[in-house]
């Protein structure tokens, strides 16, 4: 996602790091607040303005944005080499990313199209047409959860994309708007929330933010270019060890996690 499109209104690290800053969403009696535990920091590729994110089998793969730069790669978690790659055309800006099966889901920013990969070899095997901005992507063994920038997350049937559910992300009653890219783990939905350093935990059937955690502290530390772009965003949960993975575009570091305040 890029600072210019959505500039829509005026609008140290020890072993352990606590999100005890309050994010953009505030702090009400109603949201737990989360901490988080680092791990490791790992190398991230500074060229990569990431969009969507995720692990599987011991690799990253990552979609890219910006136009003339997009693409969606397969990394070395360790190193951050980029071992596949398959480019966008200069027209398209990459988005979110979901694996389903054995394919790879990318969308695209304004174009509406949504691109479908062989997770082994990165070939296009097929292209959705949908309508609106493609932000965030994320599948939860069922259906695509995907998001626009607005307080609402789409339901796509993988098989045809279309939409065959709406739900309204709120926080206390409250709307809760730019929800940028995200991650499915169990009942819920992670995501970032664009311009900001907040992660929230969306319960994906009554769509209420439960939580949210504050990576200020991440982001102050990331070594990256002096861009205004260069924002937090990208989350990819390993399931078997229960940790996050957490960077942002043009970041050098990618940030290996466990939360805390379950």
């Amino acid at each position: 996602m890029t600072g210019n499109r959505r500039s829509l209104n005026p609008r140290f690290l020890s072993v352990f790091l606590f999100g005890g800053l309050l994010g953009s969403l505030g702090c009400d009696s109603g949201v737990r607040q989360r901490g988080f535990e680092l791990l490791r920091t790992l190398p991230h590729d500074p060229g990569a303005y990431t969009q969507g994110l995720l692990f599987h089998d011991g690799f990253l793969y990552e979609s890219t944005g910006r136009y003339g730069t997009s693409s969606v790669r397969k990394v070395e978690l360790e190193t951050g080499k980029v071992l596949q790659i398959a480019e966008l055309d200069e027209a398209q800006f990459g988005e979110g990313l979901a694996l389903v099966g054995s394919e790879l889901y990318q969308l695209t920013w304004q174009t509406g199209l949504a691109f479908v990969y062989g997770l082994d070899s990165l070939e296009l095997k097929r292209t959705y047409e949908y309508e609106g901005e493609g932000w965030g992507l994320c599948y939860d063994g069922e259906v695509l959860f995907m998001s626009d920038g607005s307080d609402k997350l789409y339901m796509r049937d993988p098989a045809s994309f279309e939409v065959v559910g709406v739900v309204n992300v709120t926080k206390g009653g409250f709307p809760v708007w730019r929800i940028n890219e995200l991650e499915c783990v169990g009942e819920d939905i992670y995501a970032n929330v664009f311009q900001t350093t907040d992660i929230i935990q969306i319960d994906k059937a009554s769509g209420e933010v439960v939580s949210q955690l504050d990576g200020f502290q991440l982001s102050a530390a990331a070594r990256r270019v002096t861009d205004p772009e260069a924002l937090f965003n990208g989350i990819a949960h390993d399931p078997e060890r229960n940790v996050f993975f957490l960077t942002g575009k043009l970041w050098q570091d990618l940030f290996e996690v466990r939360f805390s305040g379950e």
